[in-house]
């Protein structure tokens, strides 16, 4: 059966929303999360150890519990930061980049995140010889391009597909949300806190275009592959990731977890879903279509 993963949030949240949140997750029937900050390092409510902390009690209630890198670092503090973070001897990491990829190679098991870039079987078979126990699919790869990476897959990895969430698209050393009040980056004032689902950019036409999130840009609409998930069993799909967002996360993952076990079919959850998402649904770049797409159901 398919394993739910909930990825890092994504957003800056107060630390006290934070802590709840994983309360709740603590006993929802999501197996894996992945904790820590991996958008900007300005983000402080929480430091290492209070990740630590959480994944000890999410350890205790049975979750396998993983370590998120940064996916742009900046600066020697950064490094210092990603230094704890892989040698915490305890946790396995989500690698976004290859230096922390590096850090981690012939130590810990890893997890070769989704901003690694893996595209093609070599690749794949070289985060499996420096340690990689799983990798996440590029968002923008499709179902097509997955059959050809799993004929090629090394023996013993893992492979996870980012299934729900608004779409983390890009990096920059810019903050775009400080830069829409006027602020520099080194004095954002963490003006992220006041868009805990990220800040809606539109069209002329007031189309949802995309959403800014510090340094990070995303998706204004929700990729959501809740009718695909027989396609990824078929396929030999191991887990799919959830991305959290402020309101009904734990509902989102009720959902997954209803059909994963054949106990709701994907359109009907799909119904449920359409109530929780911050934004219109889409599923373009699974079908080998503009991301922003939103395609019919199709066999595999």
């Amino acid at each position: 059966m398919l394993k739910l993963a909930l990825g890092p949030i994504l957003y800056y949240w107060p630390r006290d929303t934070v802590m709840k949140f994983y309360e709740e997750i603590a006993t929802s029937p999501v197996d894996i999360v992945y904790l820590g900050e991996a958008v900007c390092s300005r983000r402080h409510e929480l430091r290492l150890a209070d990740w630590l902390e959480i994944a000890e009690k999410l350890q205790a209630a049975g979750k396998e519990v993983v370590l998120s890198t940064l996916a742009l670092l900046e600066s020697g503090s950064d490094v210092t930061t990603l230094r704890r973070l892989t040698g915490n001897g305890r946790f396995a990491v989500e690698a976004n980049d290859m230096g922390a990829v590096h850090l981690v190679a012939g130590g810990i098991p890893f997890v070769a995140g989704p901003h690694v870039n893996v595209y093609n079987p070599p690749t794949l078979q070289l985060m499996g010889q420096l340690g990689a126990r799983r990798w996440v699919m590029p968002l923008e790869m499709g179902r097509e391009g997955l059959e050809q990476m799993q004929a090629g897959r090394p023996a013993g990895m893992e492979t996870e597909v980012f299934s729900y969430g608004r779409m983390p698209l890009a990096f920059s050393a810019r903050c775009f949300t400080a830069r829409n009040r006027n602020l520099p980056k080194d004095d954002c004032r963490f003006s992220c806190l006041d868009y805990p689902d990220g800040l809606l950019m539109q069209t002329r036409e007031d189309a949802p275009f995309l959403v800014l999130n510090g340094t990070q840009t995303q998706s204004a609409l929700v990729y959501n592959l809740i009718e695909e998930l027989d396609q990824m069993a078929r396929l030999g799909v191991d887990v799919v990731r959830l991305s959290p967002q402020s309101q009904h996360t734990r509902r989102v993952i009720e959902c997954y977890d209803a059909v994963r076990r054949g106990d709701m079919s994907g359109p009907a959850a799909n119904a449920i879903l359409a109530d929780c998402m911050p934004a219109e649904a889409c599923n373009g770049y699974w079908y080998g279509k503009p991301g922003l797409e939103q395609q019919a159901g199709k066999a595999a």
